[in-house]
């Protein structure tokens, strides 16, 4: 146990806690930003049973008193379970301001029914949309909306709204939101798509519904995380962790819970950085279950370009750029009658301790090869049960994948700095090709609890600017001042805002001198 001497009983702390599929992980964090203690726990059915058996054993086994925590992050896998398994979603009626531009592509077009359902049967296009460049394609009819808002009236519990090119002019949007709560309520929720997602209509649209779809879903969470720190006497700003490596004020992630998506593997990307010190390298986390490689530029998770699936459905706002693969701590191994191996890709999760050989269970998984190669040591166990011939096998086929997965990152040849991180990354052999080093840092185990701790805020922007219209020095420095605005918005410290990155993208096939920008800006709690 942790003593609380005089020598730092000024410190104000913070929790970081990251809930996984197998694990839900909790680290505390002093001024400095050094782990002060770590537990890991199993995750629960009810996951907020197991926050709050990871708080009670931070606290436990730190001596640091629950007053002295300032404030508290969550990284979460609510939203994304809600999608994958379809419960708890929101019923959400949708306007699409776009006839008669878009009305060849319905709305929720390749969505399966069992979303469909869970969503309501209350889609619509109205007129309206604009230009690329802000122009309008046609005018809004306000008696048309406010008709629309009529019929979903009393079948609703959040509305999406989405517009032809309303990242790049929000005004029809603004308008439809305002008629929405005229009818419906000045309580309803509104969910702006020119805030959600990019310039793609459809995965635009998808990622708006589905922001809408989780509003209750992330006030369930919220009200969870409030009441379990609560409990034990804990008064700190909450924070949710986004899935860009920075955080949001509990009262932000209210309004777009869907930045939630796939923030573990940033979580732990944010955490390798900080562990290691290292500002550019690939980060490999390997749970019990799988295996997720990403990259760290600048000390930031490298965004993915490409449109992303969610549960099933298309969507272009921003996430992670990871590569998952079916390899973790549980992970099954199984024998062929020829003397081949396969490993994985399905786990035995938090049964490990029970089915493993080297626990006298009946299964052969990768923990029981780590421990009788000799990289990890566990009392009580027993090696002789596991044959290192095919323990030998077992190691090849590991580090191949591993290897492959690592070449797949890279942008060039050249060999990189590998970081790992997670649990099950006693997995690992010495040496990987393609990596120029490996480092396992200090607390590599709770990475993604400190990374979730960390504690910078981020705002972006993201919108196509003509340069006919506007000078190319002007479109920059206003696409700064919008994402240092958005950071301010998500609890960031004015003072501390800086530009993280700006990408400007000529777009060939749109009309005129247009050009995309993307500026991110972060900055501290």
């Amino acid at each position: 146990m942790t003593e609380v001497t005089a020598a730092n009983a000024n410190q104000m702390y913070r929790i970081g806690i990251d809930v996984g599929g197998t694990n839900t992980d909790a680290a505390l964090l002093d001024s400095d930003l050094r782990c002060v203690h770590k537990v890991k726990v199993h995750t629960t059915a009810d996951v907020n049973e197991g926050i709050v058996e990871a708080v009670r054993l931070l606290l436990q086994e730190s001596g640091v008193n629950g007053s002295d925590i300032r404030y508290a992050m969550l990284g979460t896998t609510h939203c994304t379970n809600a999608i994958v398994e379809r419960k708890h979603l929101g019923r959400v009626g949708l306007i699409r301001i776009g006839a008669p531009a878009t009305t060849a592509v319905p709305p929720l077009a390749g969505w399966d029914e069992s979303l469909r359902a869970a969503i309501g049967p209350h889609s619509y296009i109205a007129t309206g949309g604009y230009e690329y460049d802000g122009r309008r394609i046609a005018s809004l009819d306000e008696e048309e909306i406010a008709e629309l808002c009529r019929r979903m009236s009393g079948e609703v519990d959040a509305v999406a709204v989405c517009g032809v090119f309303a990242p790049v002019n929000r005004e029809q949007e603004q308008r439809v939101g305002e008629i929405v709560r005229d009818v419906l309520g000045a309580d309803m929720p509104v969910t702006y798509s020119s805030e959600i997602g990019s310039i793609g209509l459809l995965e635009r649209e998808n990622a708006s519904v589905l922001n809408a779809a989780l509003l209750q879903v992330i006030a369930g969470v919220v009200r969870g995380f409030e009441k379990a720190l609560n409990g034990f006497g804990i008064d700190a700003q909450l924070y949710i962790c986004q899935n860009d490596g920075t955080l949001m004020k509990s009262e932000y992630a209210l309004r777009y819970p869907i930045l939630t998506i796939a923030c573990g593997p940033t979580n732990s990307i944010r955490g390798a950085a900080h562990l290691s010190g290292l500002s550019d390298a690939l980060v490999v986390d390997i749970g019990g279950t799988t295996t997720d490689i990403g990259v760290l530029v600048q000390g930031f998770p490298r965004q993915s370009s490409a449109a992303v699936d969610i549960g099933g459905i298309r969507t272009n706002f921003r996430m992670p750029d990871i590569l998952s693969i079916g390899l973790g701590g549980g992970t099954i191994v199984r024998l062929d009658d020829a003397g081949g191996v396969t490993v994985g890709p399905d786990s035995v999760g938090y049964e490990l301790t029970t089915r493993a050989r080297i626990f006298g269970g009946d299964t052969l998984t990768t923990t029981d090869v780590a421990v009788k190669l000799g990289r990890a040591a566990w009392p009580g166990t027993n090696a002789d049960a596991v044959d290192g011939a095919v323990c030998g096998k077992v190691d090849a086929v590991i580090q191949q994948s591993l290897e492959d997965a690592i070449d797949r990152m890279k942008t060039s040849a050249e060999p990189v700095d590998v970081i790992l991180v997670g649990g099950g990354s006693l997995l690992v052999p010495e040496t990987l090709a393609g990596a120029s080093r490996i480092i396992r840092p200090d607390h590599y185990d709770a990475a993604n609890a400190i990374g979730a701790a960390l504690g910078l805020v981020s705002g972006e922007s993201e919108r196509i600017y003509s340069l006919d219209d506007w000078s190319y020095d002007d479109v920059i420095r206003d696409a700064k001042e919008s994402a240092v605005n958005e950071a301010t918005a998500a609890g960031a410290n004015s003072e501390t805002v800086e530009i993280v990155s700006v990408e400007d993208i000529p777009i060939a096939y749109l009309p005129g001198n247009a050009l995309l920008v993307k500026v991110k800006a972060a900055g501290k709690l």
